[in-house]
């Protein structure tokens, strides 16, 4: 990975989130691959057996040498991505063990003090499963609390990351029965610790069995996974009716979910892609999961995928089909990019990199999960527009006051306008699938025009008179529809549009740009 820094660099890249680097089982999940015969392994990590442990298998030095160089080559990889302005979180795994359930391996907890360790059912002869995996932590029992808080602090203070993510943090508010506790211990002592107080705590606010708190997390200093982000985004470049108005909420921060609470902008981590369901190449290329090679019959991984193939499913040489995609990966890039809220997208979408259609690859060490650099080359044009969009986005948040403003003092200021294909008449209806908005970036002294299209058919849209200007005009910025490097220009090299109208061709999106007046 350190050799890949300049990389990620390169792309515009802020922050990693590294999938768990706690010890875990690798050979929990083994099993034949029904498609090569190959041995299927934990591929992703979420089994932990060691809290305090780095996995021994990712040293590059090698397991066996020296245990104590996997130490060395994390703390140094964490040094280098410092040095690069670069920060380093942790997705970590606190709501179960690899334990397993009852028929599981005894390797630590269930030993040393099993009904303190876990969530047992009623007659204590079975675990309780909120993770979907055979057990679940008993996260606010005091031992248990003082082993999780502990856990954190040594990666913070030894190994210098900068924050974590909770995997299924909805289980750490779960007590001894199963039951949801108005106010967890667990989560207020992560909360106020004051070691961890420099750090970034991020909730996959649900878990396994149901319970799903976007926007009711617990806790002061909590941000979240916006599950709701990912979902409506994808239904409306997917064009299903009554997707207009949730697209304005996540658009603006969510205010709808996060308004009441008086947070700040970032407490939304706006993403449509990660590790856990399709890359956006697969969202606009598949249908359907295509889970084959886990060895479950394709019943794992979720259904509720939101795909559209763009016409034919999985790969092909059609040259109408391949523009679209392209067309739909832009345009999630940009609402994932532009978004008020933390963007979040999963290695490789900035190459269209491919899973084969497989929304659950846990247990693929192999070509299916891996990064193809000959990508970088042969979806060039995509790269080139992530990393425009990315050096954007980083110039707009260092403009802006580091000042601590709630979501709706930010909306209050950013006086945005709602319009349609005319300005200032939105189509709010279950059966629109278009919008248009005019923000005033204040710090950068511009007005933006963002049209979005999610209709079949391309649309005139009306532009907001801009007399008084400097210039008199807007100039295009972005517009998904085109070729590359008309796509996104640099500001200063941005064309002039001196209609008083923007076609946007059918499923793609439009930004434009105009000096503010004064």
């Amino acid at each position: 990975m350190r050799e890949k820094i300049p990389y990620l660099k390169e792309l515009g890249v802020n922050c990693v989130e590294l999938m768990p680097v706690f010890e875990f089982d690798e050979f929990e999940h083994s099993k034949p691959n029904p498609e090569t015969g190959g041995m299927s392994l934990n591929y992703w990590g979420y089994s932990s057996v060691g809290f305090f442990a780095p996995k021994s298998g990712y040293a590059a030095t090698g397991r066996m040498r020296d245990a104590t160089m996997v130490v060395d080559e994390l703390k140094t990889l964490v040094r280098e991505l410092h040095r690069n302005d670069i920060e380093v979180m942790l997705d970590v795994v606190f709501n179960h063990t690899a334990e397993g359930d009852h028929t599981g391996p005894t390797l630590g907890l269930r030993g040393f003090d099993n009904s303190a360790y876990y969530i047992l059912q009623a007659d204590r002869s079975r675990y309780a499963d909120y993770s979907g995996t055979g057990n679940t932590l008993n996260a606010n029992h005091p031992v248990v609390r003082r082993m999780i808080v502990d856990s954190l602090r040594y990666w913070a203070e030894e190994m210098h990351v900068d924050g974590f993510r909770f995997d299924l943090a909805s289980i750490l508010a779960r007590d001894a029965t199963g039951q949801v506790m108005p106010a967890p211990a667990v989560l207020w002592d992560i909360d106020s610790d004051p070691v961890l107080a420099g750090t970034k705590i991020v909730a996959e606010a649900w878990d396994a069995a149901g319970l799903y708190q976007v926007g009711s997390f617990t806790g002061d200093r909590w941000k979240e996974w916006n599950g709701r982000f990912r979902d409506d985004v994808r239904s409306f470049f997917r064009a299903e009716e009554g997707t207009v108005e949730p697209l304005a909420c996540r658009l603006t921060g969510s205010p709808d979910v996060y308004g009441h609470e008086e947070r700040e902008p970032e407490q939304t981590i706006n993403f449509v892609t990660c590790h856990d369901g399709f890359t956006l190449n697969d969202l606009v290329s598949y249908e359907r999961k295509h889970n084959e090679a886990n060895g479950e019959g394709n019943r794992d991984g979720a259904d509720d995928n939101r795909s559209w193939n763009c016409g034919i499913e999985g790969p092909t040489d059609d040259p109408v089909v391949e523009t679209l995609r392209n067309r739909q990966v832009k345009n999630f890039l940009t609402v994932t990019l532009m978004s008020i809220g933390v963007p979040m997208f999963v290695m490789g979408d900035e190459v269209r990199r491919s899973q084969g259609g497989n929304n659950n690859a846990y247990c693929q060490d192999n070509e299916t999960s891996w990064f193809d650099w000959t990508l970088l080359e042969r979806h060039a044009g995509i790269h080139r527009f992530a990393r425009m969009l990315i050096a954007r986005r980083l110039r707009r948040d260092t403009t802006h006051e580091r000042e601590r403003r709630s979501l709706n003092e930010l909306l209050r200021q950013a006086r945005i306008g709602w319009s349609g294909v005319e300005i200032g008449r939105p189509d709010w209806s279950p059966a629109s699938h278009s919008l248009a908005f005019t923000a005033e970036m204040q710090k950068e002294g511009v007005l933006l025009h963002a049209m979005l299209n999610a209709y079949w058919e391309p649309l005139e849209f009306e532009l907001p008179a801009v007399d008084g200007n400097p210039d008199g005009a807007w100039h295009r910025w972005i517009d998904t529809a085109l070729d590359p490097p008309e796509d996104i220009t640099d500001w200063w090299e941005a064309p002039a549009e001196r209609r008083r109208s923007y076609r946007v061709d059918a499923r793609a999106v439009a930004l434009l740009f105009a000096k503010a007046q004064g």
